[in-house]
This record gives structure tokens, C-alpha cells and sequence, in this order.
């Protein structure tokens, strides 16, 4: 009986661990689709849209000095809402009516492993 619980217990154990990973894997997809044009692959504020002439420098997300003083809850604001509510620009378009909740999480934790911060307290 106890060979079962254990087992159950290493089967439930593994099972999440593969959640995680697969939201893992999902945030840097939503991320390479939404965000690379301008952020870059690698979040360093490099992407193939930012030519000479672009109107703005998007945020370099590996800067863990500026990063950090952002709370989770400015992360996933400017997702939802864009670039505008915080007073920056109007190339950072709103997500809010594109991803899902799940899906803004994953990303701001996704944002935090490119910056390896974890960011002001909300």
C-alpha cells in the first residue's frame, strides 16, 4: 500500500513539473510572437523592427537595475493596457484583449527570467 502512495505521489510529482514547463515553453513562444519584433529573442530591446529610424528604444528586459523597480502588477499593466498607460509610447500596443490572463502571468514570469529580478513588491 505504501509502494502505491509513493508511486501516485512521484506520478502526480512529475505531472506538474510538466505543466510548468510546458507554461514555460508557452510564455517564450507568446513571447517570440508578441514581443521579439521589437524586444528581440533574447529581450535585450534589439528586434529586426527596431531599424535606425525606429521612434523609440523598446526595453532592454535583461537590464535587472531598471526591471527591478517594476512590480509584477507594471509589468502585466503595460501588456494589457500598452505603452500609453504608463506614459511611454504608443508603439508598446495593448494585449489585453489578445492574450489571456494565464497567458499575461506566464509572460511577466517569462520577463523576470530574462532580467533573473524578481522586481519591487506589488
Amino acid at each position: 500500500m505504501a509502494k502505491s502512495k509513493f508511486t501516485t505521489a512521484v506520478l502526480l510529482l512529475v505531472g506538474m513539473l510538466g505543466v510548468v514547463t510546458a507554461q514555460a515553453e508557452e510564455a517564450e513562444q507568446i513571447f517570440n510572437f508578441y514581443c521579439a519584433q521589437c524586444h528581440g529573442v533574447e529581450g535585450k530591446g534589439n528586434g529586426p523592427n527596431v531599424t535606425e529610424d525606429f521612434p523609440v528604444d523598446p526595453r532592454d528586459f535583461t537590464q535587472a537595475e531598471e526591471m527591478e523597480k517594476l512590480s509584477d502588477a507594471d509589468i502585466k499593466n503595460v501588456i494589457l493596457e500598452g505603452g500609453p498607460i504608463v506614459s511611454k509610447s504608443e508603439m508598446m500596443p495593448p494585449w489585453g484583449k489578445t492574450l489571456s490572463e494565464e497567458q499575461v502571468d506566464a509572460l511577466t514570469k517569462y520577463l523576470r527570467k530574462l532580467c533573473n529580478c524578481v522586481g519591487n513588491a506589488d
